[in-house]
């Protein structure tokens, strides 16, 4: 008789059921949540640019401070159970994004793989495109614009 292994967390327990620790499990890494977005006004579309917050470290696509990062970026959103539904914004390869749709994660997502780095080696991540915020003036926003970005 063979014994079967334990389903992983994120194919048996809906987003609301999961721990606090399983749910920052479902991110990937990949710090396109952590790119700046442009809103117009007419429409309320949301544009997201290759401009990445300054907290994001563009070298492993985490954040260099979050438990604070809400206290030091005025507009950082919190993705939770509760709103990963509203955010249309987030892209289809995004894990919150992929179990709230049923989806699954990817075989690049570091809980699948076994390895942080597969999100970059898969070219997910925005390491090496996307810039820091702070080189680009408020005029100049615009052209930070990112077309096609929900590639998977």
């Amino acid at each position: 008789m063979t014994e079967e292994l334990p389903q992983p967390f994120w194919r048996t327990k809906s987003l609301s059921d999961m721990t606090a620790s399983e749910w920052e499990q479902l991110c990937d890494g990949c710090g396109r949540c952590c790119l700046l977005k442009l809103e117009d006004e007419d429409t309320g579309e949301i544009y997201l640019t290759r401009l990445a917050c300054r907290l994001l470290d563009l070298g492993s696509c985490r954040c260099r401070n979050y438990p604070c990062r809400h206290e030091l970026v005025d507009d950082c959103l919190s993705i939770d159970p509760a709103t990963v539904d509203k955010l249309s914004w987030l892209p289809a390869t995004c894990g919150y994004r992929r179990i709230a749709d049923g989806r699954g994660l990817a075989w690049w997502h570091p809980l699948v793989s076994g390895d942080p780095n597969t999100v970059h080696q898969a070219g997910i991540s925005v390491r090496g495109w996307a810039r820091p915020e702070t080189e680009a003036k408020v005029a100049e926003l615009e052209r930070y614009i990112v077309e096609d970005f929900d590639d998977e």
